[in-house]
């Protein structure tokens, strides 16, 4: 079993609809029975991100996103999965159930 970050890409800073809410929830509820739940979570806008900078001696601060884009990541799940094949597919029907498109990365192995 692997884990995979499923994140999912907005372009606005709009909240789901309800429909798509309650579409999630159904997904979400899915993952669990189907033993594929790790984490999963909305993210606040790009307005509200601080980036930290500490690689020389004092910390520096910045408000706002680290890139400006027009799309952003907007939420995340991360699954266990035995294979690509598998965790593409349950992207898929994250990727339908958020109304939104969703970038699967694997986590690097020890």
């Amino acid at each position: 079993m692997a884990q995979y970050l499923i994140s999912v890409l907005d372009d606005s800073t709009n909240t789901g609809s309800e429909e798509e809410m309650a579409a999630i929830d159904v997904f979400n509820e899915q993952l669990r029975t189907d033993g594929h739940w790790v984490f999963a979570g909305g993210l606040g806008s790009p307005s509200t991100a601080t980036v930290i900078d500490g690689r020389h001696g004092e910390p520096v601060f910045t408000d706002g996103p680290y890139l400006e884009s027009k799309e952003y990541i907007a939420g995340f799940w991360i699954i266990d999965a035995p294979d690509l094949d598998v965790a593409l597919r349950l992207a898929a029907q994250g990727s339908k159930s958020c109304n939104r498109r969703v970038e699967v990365r694997p986590f690097l192995s020890e």
